[in-house]
């Protein structure tokens, strides 16, 4: 296991940073994505309803926007805004993108209580073994 990287990020429709550290102690996902990925239309509405049924004291669920890998500058905030409620960040083009070692969009990284980076999931993963990964951690 690695050590899950610290960064701080803006959220996409707000001027507020956040950073990882201050959720640790609790089970971190991270949905790396971009609006144009069929791949990610699928993955993001699941995880859209788990994010609105989980223990959001044990779980924290964010969605980072691939600033670097969209077509234009606000793709990423118009598709939030239309589709997603979970907290959702703005990449710094690909920074931390490249510090989880992504190779594509969807890519979902589960961080444990002691900040220890346990799965890595890629674009072909099912969501039932995203949310039983996420079990095993909680």
């Amino acid at each position: 296991m690695t050590t899950a990287i610290d960064f701080e990020l803006p959220f996409i429709n707000s001027r507020e940073t956040y950073r990882l550290a201050d959720d640790l102690g609790k089970v971190i996902m991270l949905t790396f994505w971009a609006s144009w990925c069929p791949d990610c239309g699928v993955d993001l509405p699941k995880k859209e309803q788990l994010f609105r049924s989980l223990d959001k004291e044990k779980v924290k669920m964010l969605t980072v926007n691939v600033k670097g890998r969209e077509r234009n500058n606000n793709d990423g905030r118009i598709f939030t805004e239309k589709f997603l409620t979970q907290p959702t960040l703005e990449d710094n083009e690909m920074e931390v993108y490249n510090q989880y070692n992504c190779e594509g969009v969807p890519t979902t990284i589960l961080i444990n209580k002691d900040g220890y980076v346990t799965h890595k999931f890629g674009d072909k993963t099912s969501f039932l073994s995203i949310v039983e990964a996420v079990g095993t951690l909680i």
